[in-house]
């Protein structure tokens, strides 16, 4: 919730449906505006995030290829996170990088920085793909550091931190994500930081603090026992509560207290939901099973009108609170901290 007395103020770029702005307020520094152009994505944003502004333009929601400072009267913000399109950089996706037009929506967000000249936020907080790093021989890296860099931040690769949420948190799946921390040349001192010390979890987790393996669901997460996935699946199964995934007409039986890392393409058709088998047979994991592995909030609602399929989408789009927080306790950090200019 937007505190009107709030010390530090945040936008969010490619806000989704809010798991950073739901870590950054935790530590004091809320959403004064997002942008979001999917319609679904805005209502479950707009139901969970109370008093951040969604961009509109003509009465839809903005894109922000149409998005600027002067047309919009954007207001000035201390921090600005933006979890920008994944697809181009991704090892699993198509690897065009910026050669594609969601790679290329990068530079609209670089844009929308520089309109803000000196008024420009403090942090930058990108979050990617870890194989953005590396993709074309690094050169995909070297085009962000050198936007960075140019509109006036400290940024180096030593900026750039993988953080996995299994390593971070309570939450059993497994997700590495990139995350980019820039800082404005105007306003600190050098771009040097410090993440708090994380918890390495490796101990087994216990997936039935996130799944019910005991409450029926609805008859259309299951899969008929005459289904030949149902087939596929049951041979690999034990009596084991774990998890279960179809990649490529594959099985994949998931280590003990482990889960895979939740994606979009769960919304997209096909079983890239992982399954578990319950008392009454052998289902998909429910929206709000990965809703809670991807750790957001237990009064994390969806909206009535926004279709099941699309709840999964925005869940493997999201940026995990729980990692968000952490980043966000060290941006606190850094802007309370002696290198900032008084």
């Amino acid at each position: 919730m937007l505190m009107m007395d709030s010390k530090y103020k945040a936008a969010a770029v490619f806000g989704g449906i809010g798991g950073f702005c739901l870590g950054f307020a935790r530590h004091g520094i809320p959403t004064e505006w997002a942008i979001e152009n999917e319609e679904n994505a805005v209502k479950s944003y707009k139901e969970n995030i109370k008093g951040a502004t969604v961009l509109k333009n003509n009465g839809q929601v903005a894109d922000i290829r149409d998005v600027s400072v002067s047309s919009f009267g954007l207001k000035h913000v201390d921090v600005l996170h933006a979890g920008f399109p994944c697809q181009s950089f991704s090892q699993a996706g198509n690897r065009k990088g910026f050669d594609d037009p969601r790679g290329q929506l990068f530079h609209d967000l670089i844009r929308i920085i520089n309109e803000f000249g000196e008024d420009r936020p403090k942090v930058l907080v990108f979050e990617n793909s870890p194989y953005l790093r590396y993709g074309q021989s690094g050169r995909w890296l070297d085009i962000v550091s050198s936007c960075i860099r140019k509109s006036g931040y400290w940024f180096r690769e030593s900026n750039c931190v993988e953080v996995d949420l299994a390593e971070v948190s309570s939450s059993p799946q497994r997700r590495n994500r990139l995350f980019m921390l820039a800082f404005a040349t105007n306003r600190f001192k050098n771009g040097r930081f410090s993440m708090p010390k994380m918890r390495k979890e490796v101990a087994e987790k216990d997936l039935s603090q996130f799944i019910s393996f005991e409450d029926e669901q609805d008859d259309g997460y299951y899969l008929d026992p005459d289904n030949r996935y149902y087939k596929m699946i049951s041979e690999h199964a034990d009596e084991e509560r774990r998890l279960y995934q179809l990649r490529k007409y594959e099985v994949r039986k998931m280590e003990k207290g482990v889960c895979p890392t939740l994606t979009a393409n769960m919304g997209l058709g096909g079983h890239n939901i992982p399954f578990i088998f319950d008392k009454k047979g052998l289902r998909k994991l429910t929206e709000y099973e990965c809703l809670a592995l991807q750790g957001f909030p237990d009064n994390f609602m969806f909206p009535e009108d926004v279709p099941r399929y699309a709840r999964y989408v925005q869940i493997g789009n999201s940026v995990s609170p729980l990692v968000a927080s952490t980043i966000a306790e060290t941006v606190l950090e850094k802007l309370e901290g002696s290198s900032t200019y008084v």
